[in-house]
């Protein structure tokens, strides 16, 4: 029983009025399209007191961990409900359900299951056949329906979803649309934000704010790719098969938007880069705190580049004693740097992966291509240049004179 507050939007509406066995929940930034879902899958899949067998599943056992999986147990912690959670196989039990945390990186797993619902957040990451295979298994018999939800921001009218399932107009498919507007928890900053995507790229506005179709073109950064293993071999570090020759840091600092940490590993003059931070609220002491734990004391030496435009929080920063220095701010030239010279990301830098997949240049009103890139969704890409274009040019300015 829950004796907290607790307070849903319009699109917790729409979950829990629909009778259709699949629900398409599509719409812009910070609609509660997530949270929502995260919300009736407790309230109504794993509190109904029915026997349930549900699945909760993204592409990737990283970004599935980071995200779905925290909100789910960032609920239940809220509200006080108990659970019991099995670590190794991420399988959890409220009162009577059973939930499955399953991601495609064990694709074997989807074959053997036999549920009642499942979600399939940020469902635009899979494909046709993937999304048929969990369909397959919405087989367990239910005094109910059972139903599948998937979630996304429409950003490619190209969409497998919305050329295979929206097209077809089939009447056992609802599809909800929502906007900043149906969450009425957002800050006035973000909202600011959001609002002022008409001013940079109308497509952005379409998809981010509308929460329209879109066409995501003009991205920046094309040419990377995703590696796994980071492993130690007698004290030198390897991402996959290539021996890591230095290591750096990039910090962009932020409190609406998040302050994001990116560890930049050197393999010559090129660099794969790691998300180590991506949060957002935190004040300059938190961060520091932060940032404490992940980079130990016996690192300390190394350069962190950081923004050029906070002098004061750069400065606790230095005198916290960390190598900190001013990040040069040469946006153009430090993104043909790391056009050249980033060979790509650790796959569990889910945010970044995100930024790097919709990272553009802006558009205006008239459709011409402007050379500058969306200030929208870019804090990660901002701390790794930072980090990355900074070092390798010697460009950062050394502070002095710590107390």
């Amino acid at each position: 029983m829950i004796t907290k507050e607790t307070y849903v939007t319009s699109v917790y509406d729409f979950l829990k009025a629909s009778t259709a066995r699949m629900n398409i929940i599509k719409g812009g930034a910070g609609s509660s399209k997530s949270y929502s879902l995260g919300q009736f899958f407790i309230l109504d899949k794993m509190l109904s007191g029915l026997d349930l067998v549900n699945v909760i599943a993204r592409k990737t056992l990283p970004a599935l961990k980071k995200t779905a999986l925290k909100l789910v147990l960032d609920l239940l912690n809220d509200w006080e409900i108990p659970y019991k959670l099995n670590k190794t196989d991420l399988e959890l039990r409220v009162k009577n359900s059973l939930t499955y945390f399953l991601s495609l990186d064990e694709p074997e797993k989807i074959k053997s299951l036999n549920i009642n619902n499942a979600w399939l957040e940020e469902a635009n990451e899979f494909n046709l056949e993937d999304m048929r295979q969990f369909r397959l298994r919405l087989r367990r018999e239910n005094k109910d329906i059972n139903q599948m939800y998937l979630s996304f921001n429409p950003v490619s009218a190209l969409s497998w979803i919305k050329v295979d399932l929206i097209d077809k107009a089939d009447e056992d498919i609802a599809v909800h649309t929502s906007t900043y507007k149906d969450n009425p928890f957002l800050s006035k900053e973000y909202i600011k934000d959001l609002e002022d995507l008409i001013n940079q790229d109308r497509n952005f506005y379409n998809i981010y704010a509308l929460g329209l179709w879109g066409a995501l073109e003009n991205i920046i950064y094309s040419n990377w790719k995703t590696f796994n293993e980071v492993k130690f071999v007698e004290g030198t570090k390897f991402i996959d098969d290539k021996k890591v020759d230095d290591i750096t840091y990039g910090l962009d600092f932020g409190f609406e938007h998040s302050s994001v940490l990116t560890e930049i590993n050197w393999i010559g003059n090129d660099f794969i880069v790691g998300e180590l931070l991506y949060q957002s609220k935190l004040t300059n002491s938190e961060l520091i705190e932060r940032v404490k734990k992940l980079i130990p004391e016996e690192e300390r030496y190394r350069e962190i580049y950081a923004d050029a435009s906070e002098p004061d929080r750069i400065n606790e920063f230095y005198q916290a004693g960390f190598n900190i220095h001013k990040a040069k701010k040469d946006v153009l030239t430090g993104i043909d740097f790391c056009k050249t010279h980033m060979l790509g990301v650790l796959a569990d830098s889910v945010n970044g992966i995100k930024e790097l997949q919709s990272y553009k240049r802006r558009e205006d009103k008239d459709g011409n291509v402007m050379e500058e890139p969306v200030k929208f969704r870019d804090d990660f890409c901002d701390s790794f240049r930072y980090g990355a274009y900074s070092k390798i040019n010697n460009l950062g300015e050394v502070l002095i004179g710590r107390a």
